[in-house]
């Protein structure tokens, strides 16, 4: 079956998946540059982007800015023809000037979450860019479009609807996360499918809406794209185990060894739950605080004399390999991953 191509305003993947940004160092160039190349839309993550530069210790957040554009122009060699977008949390701090170095360095699209985007039309008014709010309730999508719609008198671009089966922080108090069989989460996207329409009329435009957590297989994606009539899907961690994804061989090899029951909800520093990988980090961080020497500037609310640990240096570990001594962000169906695929593989399997 061949599926209906994706279409944003002027841009159209012909096939209807948006590779989700992971950070930090997961979703870079390779990854994104493949997806693109395959006709999906690939997302760079631009959380601590510059983490390999030798200057990343001393200025964290210029040598990020600065990597944006460069990361943006590999992943465009890859895919010269393709739509490739960055993936910028709203918790970032300077998220303001983020943004503006991805319009800048002519990303596709911003997909922004982990807090609601309410000023991104105006820190992309005079670009071409797409706008993509990712929301987990319709009362989020609600506010973000009514907001817009007020203030810039605009629309978003593509709405993604991310689950609670996804990957890393999640939009989801505990008690939810600890009953998932019990939610229809069906139930909500119809909502927000719904509510976005109205705004649709409005504005004369198409507003595609994209389902994201714990899409991994081909019934997964059928689920969404054709019961329930979603535009696209977003994808991350079928990814992971992909020849392209950025991440090193032991972060990857960590997925094709967990078991179900190693995936679990653990509590962010940023107070935020996430989804991860049990490993003897995880079980450290249960028994005590591990203080943090230098502070990366890498999340607004994050209080280094606080928190229970620096959020980015376990990350980056992860994304150096140090995989006992890491925070290992993964979706809820990582422990399905036994064998290391390529971007084409997937891509033909999924859409």
């Amino acid at each position: 079956m061949r599926r209906k191509p994706l279409i944003l305003g002027n841009l159209k993947a012909e096939r209807p998946l948006i590779q989700g940004g992971m950070g930090v160092g997961i979703s870079l160039s390779g990854l994104a540059g493949a997806v693109a190349k395959e006709g999906g839309i690939g997302m760079i993550s631009t959380a601590q982007i510059g983490f390999r530069e030798p200057e990343f210790e001393h200025s964290p957040i210029e040598t990020n800015l600065r990597c944006i554009g460069t990361e943006l122009e590999k992943a465009r060699k890859i895919a010269p023809k393709g739509i490739i977008g960055c993936n910028i949390m709203v918790a970032t701090r300077r998220y303001e000037d983020y943004v503006r170095a991805a319009v800048r360095a002519g990303a596709d699209l911003i997909a922004s979450g982990a807090g609601l985007p309410s000023k991104l039309p105006e820190l992309t008014k005079g670009f071409r860019t797409k706008l993509a709010p990712i929301v987990s309730s319709v009362k989020a999508a609600s506010v973000i479009c009514r907001l817009w719609d007020r203030r810039y008198q605009t629309t978003p671009d593509l709405v993604i609807v991310e689950g609670p089966e996804a990957g890393g922080h999640l939009g989801f108090d505990e008690e939810t996360l600890s009953h998932l069989e019990t939610l229809d989460y069906d139930k909500e996207i119809l909502e927000i499918m719904a509510h976005v329409r109205q705004y649709e009329e409005k504005y004369e435009k198409k507003i595609p809406v994209v389902a994201a957590g714990g899409i991994y297989s081909r019934e997964d994606a059928d689920h969404y794209l054709e019961g329930l009539g979603t535009d696209g899907i977003q994808v991350a961690t079928r990814f992971v185990t992909t020849e392209e994804c950025d991440a090193p061989m032991a972060y990857k090899q960590a997925y094709l060894d967990a078991e179900k029951e190693d995936i679990v909800i653990t509590k962010s520093p940023v107070g935020m739950p996430g989804r991860a990988i049990k490993n003897r980090f995880l079980k450290e961080m249960k028994e005590r605080r591990k203080p943090v020497s230098k502070c990366l500037q890498c999340l607004e609310k994050c209080s280094p004399k606080e928190t229970p640990y620096c959020i980015t240096e376990a990350l980056i570990n992860a994304a150096k390999g140090k995989i006992q001594d890491a925070l290992l962000f993964c979706g809820a169906k990582a422990y399905l991953a036994d064998r290391i695929e390529t971007v084409h593989e997937v891509m033909a399997d999924l859409v």
